[in-house]
């Protein structure tokens, strides 16, 4: 009876409620006002909706495996939001375009080397401004790079001097720079003063603090870093299987405590002192006997024993494991030996991971799974070892190799993220010859960069136009620049002839040019200066540019072989005249050479063929002070096109042979072609040669013994060198 009792209360309780409901509910809804939004929302939930894990698996080591530091880093409401769209002025790069403006150095503040070679490659940069007004982004000239406490170039308060600064806005559009952050113990990415809505370019930056998209992450390199150019990668040539002495190596210092001695600590349990030789020392720091261990000693006898540089260059793959901090000079060290690096570096956001594939050059370990790292790197195929391999040195060169490099990528980085529609794509930075060298504003679609067309499997065009350089009042019929221009327009492949006066009389009237079967366009130079001759003109609409001097010698049936010649190497320079660079170890310089001898390094433009990207890449990428250089000596045009093209291929010119010998000198001493008898010019030419080197930081010119001649060319049983 008490049961029925219960059931009888709750199901009246029930009927009184539903009534209640209907009774009042049309009293308390009303008709929504036309300003209202008749479509319910559902209620805000401050938390993402998580996937679901079982209750008695969330304090797993499982659990926080999977949850990334990325995403525990978002769901903390303490960490900085910072993007682009919400920390970035935008507007002021749309008035005049990415330039970026270094604020000028306070008296009696003191720069590092290291961060005086970053000011100083802005500086060099096509991107500077000395006007804050231009600017788009803002560097610091205060010292940022080193923020250990404990460390000699410890910028003291660092904080008050930026908030003192009257363009500092809260961080908003500058770019910070930073190798090293925190101190002993702990050694954490505290930088010690509010960086505020400024980008950080950070080494040794962990995924957790890293905010996409907004910060870069750059590689930790040494105040011995060149400021310029750099060496070349070790490897010299491909070794088929693709295996030296030793499997995986490593060479450093040992942390008996603190943060970063976990992982060093345990690379005994694989070292074999045969292929796998890791080597640790405890013999570092003031203190470091009170802290030895029992292994101490016979790991400081052992690491005595190997020279770092051969185990280096005689190593398939290179261990670079964390150390007090995420980063390690290892990791460029190995780079440029071509030995594969093998990250051991948990949360490591690794150095330009926005644009660079890793996956492609690198080993991504483990540091909980180090008794694995052997059999891994065992395990991978010697094809997979030899493209690895490759892709390391191509990295190295491109974005590594000096300061300049490194700081030229953080900026073209942030630019594409400005130009967002002209945007690099993933292949422009992986591929040869790499992001610096292929500019976006040229075009979007990789099919007009000849250094893409065997990737794409497509060809350059089947017609070229040809510039002739005019710099000689027309006199008579007689003059070599008429002969050429019939010449050159009874090429079966010719679509155009371009001639650039850029002659100190006025323009020819048009009935004095002959007549041709292909348009013959007569263009002012701009400013006659010798530049002019490698601007992109709107006139050039093929692939391939034919340059020629007005006094050039050239038949019909020696333009159409050279140009068959440029389309089976369009990234290349491929012409008659050739020159060759040398080092004068008297004079401790380079020297120009215009004597015949059994090899080359420059085709002169005065008769060759190249891609119109070049002239593009010329004006824009080359900066002001070498072309005014060029323009005030109206001299070495030809040579710093040389240099440019070189520097991009990485490999030498083409040379292809003449019926009769090319001659510079066919016009009288009154011309302008009799400079090439001039002291003077030659002279000026080995000046040239040494401050082109200079900027490029190093000699980009490659020497080749290979003539095309066109009776045995593309004859495979009759090599034509």
């Amino acid at each position: 009876m008490q049961a029925k009792k219960r059931y009888l209360i709750l199901f009246s309780a029930g009927v009184s409620l539903i009534l209640l409901f209907y009774l009042q509910g049309p009293a308390s809804r009303r008709t929504p006002n036309r300003g209202d939004d008749p479509h319910p929302h559902w209620p805000p939930f401050s938390d993402p909706l998580q996937a679901f894990i079982p209750w008695d698996q969330t304090e797993t080591e499982d659990y926080n495996v999977r949850a990334s530091p990325r995403h525990k880093r978002d769901d903390n409401s303490g960490a900085s939001k910072c993007r682009m769209d919400s920390c970035f002025d935008f507007s002021l790069c749309r008035r005049n375009g990415f330039k970026v403006y270094v604020y000028p150095q306070q008296k009696g503040e003191k720069i590092s080397e290291s961060y005086q070679n970053i000011l100083s490659s802005i500086e060099g940069s096509r991107f500077y401004t000395s006007d804050p007004g231009q600017a788009c982004l803002f560097v610091l000239n205060l010292d940022t790079l080193d923020r250990d406490q404990l460390s000699p170039q410890y910028v003291h308060n660092l904080k008050t001097k930026i908030q003192n600064l009257n363009l500092w806005n809260n961080g908003r559009n500058h770019l910070i720079f930073n190798l090293y952050s925190g101190t002993w113990p702990d050694y954490t990415e505290d930088l010690g003063f509010d960086i505020g809505q400024a980008m950080l370019a950070k080494a040794s930056i962990s995924t957790e603090n890293f905010r996409p998209n907004f910060d870069i992450s750059i590689p930790l390199f040494s105040k011995d870093h060149p400021r310029t150019g750099g060496e070349r990668g070790y490897l010299k040539y491909n070794t088929i299987p693709p295996f030296r002495k030793y499997v995986l190596v490593f060479k450093g210092k040992r942390y008996l405590t603190g943060i970063g001695s976990d992982t060093r600590n345990a690379l005994h349990h694989i070292h074999n002192s045969e292929d796998v030789v890791l080597l640790t020392t405890c013999k570092h720091g003031k203190d470091w006997q009170k802290h030895k261990d029992a292994r101490c000693d016979k790991d400081n006898a052992e690491y005595d024993r190997y020279d770092y540089k051969e185990m280096l260059h005689n190593s398939t793959f290179c261990l670079v494991p964390r150390g007090r901090r995420l980063g390690s000079f290892r990791f460029l060290e190995a780079l440029q030996a071509a030995c594969v690096p093998v990250m051991l570096s948990n949360g490591w956001e690794l150095p330009f991971s926005e644009i660079i594939d890793w996956r492609t050059a690198s080993v991504i370990g483990d540091e909980r799974l180090l008794l694995q790292i052997p059999s891994t790197v065992r395990s991978i195929h010697q094809d997979r070892i030899l493209s690895l391999r490759q892709q390391t040195q191509f990295l190295w060169e491109a974005y590594f190799s000096s300061v300049e490099k490194i700081v030229l990528t953080t900026l073209e980085i942030i630019q594409d993220r400005v130009l967002q529609h002209n945007a690099r794509s993933t292949l422009m930075w992986n591929q040869l010859p790499g992001g610096l060298f292929t500019l976006p504003q040229y075009s979007s679609y990789l099919g007009d960069f000849p250094f893409f067309y065997a990737v794409l499997g497509v060809k350059p065009q089947q017609k070229f136009t040809a510039v002739i350089h005019a710099v000689t009042p027309l006199v008579s019929q007689s003059q070599p620049i008429f002969k050429l221009l019939v010449a050159v327009a009874k090429s079966q492949y010719c679509a155009q002839i371009i001639v650039l006066w850029n002659c100190d009389k006025p323009l020819p009237a048009k009935h004095r040019w002959p007549a041709t079967s292909v348009p013959v366009i007569v263009i002012e130079g701009e400013s006659k200066v010798m530049s002019s001759r490698f601007l992109p003109y709107e006139n050039i609409k093929t692939d391939a540019v034919l340059s020629l001097d007005e006094d050039t010698v050239l038949s019909t049936t020696e333009v159409d072989f050279a140009f068959t010649v440029w389309q089976s190497f369009p990234e290349r320079i491929v012409g008659y005249p050739a020159r060759s660079h040398f080092w004068d170890s008297n004079k401790e310089r380079w020297g120009y050479t215009s004597k015949w001898t059994n090899d080359y390094s420059m085709v002169l433009t005065g008769a060759a063929f190249y891609h119109r990207y070049y002239n593009y890449l010329y004006t824009h990428y080359l900066p002001s002070s070498l072309k005014s250089m060029v323009d005030q000596l109206s001299n070495c045009e030809d040579i710093l096109m040389n240099f440019l093209v070189s520097a991009v291929t990485k490999m030498p010119t083409i040379k292809v042979t003449q019926k009769k010998q090319y001659k510079e000198t066919m016009m009288g001493q009154t011309s302008r072609a009799s400079r090439w008898a001039d002291p003077d010019h030659f002279a000026q030419r080995q000046t040239c040669m040494n401050k082109f080197a200079s900027w490029f930081g190093t000699m980009p010119l490659v020497h080749s013994q290979m003539r095309l001649d066109p009776v045995l060319f593309k004859d495979q049983g009759n090599p034509s060198w």
